[in-house]
């Protein structure tokens, strides 16, 4: 479990969602969990729908996801085989529908060519899988959550009082990279000596919700009397500067698409939930682009 200097309960809130964060942060798991969450696949299913993934890495990270109880095999007969979520999987994707909304309003969106007009334009959709994974990449970093979970419980607090608070078996001198990356990623902003959760960081309380209640079993309903997260977010702030340390996002490279393909840039509002159709925002990509996480490359 995280220790931290934090009441109990709330050290007990923070290792369950680091423990959860853990499972589904690593680069892919979410594009798999959402390939399928439609539908039972066999694994020459599921290839053809993650063609950047080779058999190297789709076998060890289906073999990881069963192992922690989201992903389950079923041989339906010698040689043949399925993957589906199980109950806790299915479970996980209204919780991953929280995170990709959090994203779609507070990431910035990345600009892609009009093939109409040759101009960059920004996008007005991404695909809900990158939306999860770059969010995840700003709060996934070891430190990150019990860091933002201390602000919000504790209001404005020095760096040495978070260290405390949140790092009680490190440095001082150990919480200054972590808060100055939350600073860059728009999370924490910094005044003076003193460190507070910023728009974007109080946002999040949605995410942290569902997370605790997915968590302890709970339903999402359940949700808002959250005793750190369970407050109102402030009213949004203009957002500036970049939203992530290393680069901003770039557009996942698009495969030949039919003739009744949409457009390259959606003029439609992004949807809270997804169908099996919508995965990769009406689309399959080559390859998605992916972002080393912030903080340092993917766990």
């Amino acid at each position: 479990m995280t220790t931290t200097g934090l009441p109990r309960s709330t050290q007990l809130d923070i290792a369950r969602v680091t423990e959860s964060l853990e499972m589904i942060t690593p680069l892919w798991n979410v594009w798999i969990l959402m390939t399928l969450s439609a539908q039972r696949l066999r694994y020459t299913e599921i290839k053809p729908r993650l063609p950047w993934l080779n058999d190297g890495t789709l076998h060890p990270k289906l073999r990881k996801l069963t192992d922690a109880g989201l992903v389950e095999r079923t041989e339906v007969e010698k040689g043949h085989v399925t993957y589906g979520l199980t109950g806790r999987g299915a479970d996980l994707m209204p919780v991953l529908t929280v995170i990709a909304t959090w994203g779609d309003t507070h990431l910035e969106k990345p600009l892609a060519k009009n093939k109409a007009t040759g101009k960059l334009e920004r996008v007005t959709q991404v695909a809900p899988a990158q939306n999860i994974e770059d969010t995840l990449a700003l709060i996934g970093p070891r430190h990150a959550t019990p860091i933002l979970w201390a602000l919000k419980a504790r209001g404005a607090s020095s760096a040495k009082a978070l260290s405390a608070a949140a790092m009680p078996n490190h440095r001082l001198s150990n919480v200054y990279p972590q808060l100055d990356r939350l600073v860059e990623d728009g999370l924490v902003r910094k005044d003076g000596h003193v460190f507070d959760l910023a728009a974007n960081g109080h946002a999040l309380a949605p995410v942290y919700r569902a997370l605790t209640a997915w968590a302890i079993g709970r339903p999402l309903a359940d949700t808002d009397a959250h005793p750190v997260w369970g407050e109102k977010p402030p009213p949004a702030q203009a957002r500036s500067g970049p939203w992530l340390t290393t680069q901003s996002r770039v557009p996942a490279p698009a495969a030949p698409a039919p003739a009744e393909a949409a457009p390259a840039l959606a003029t439609h509002p992004p949807a809270t939930t997804w169908q099996s159709t919508d995965l990769f925002s009406h689309q399959i990509p080559a390859r998605p682009i992916t972002l080393p996480q912030a903080g340092g490359p993917r766990r």
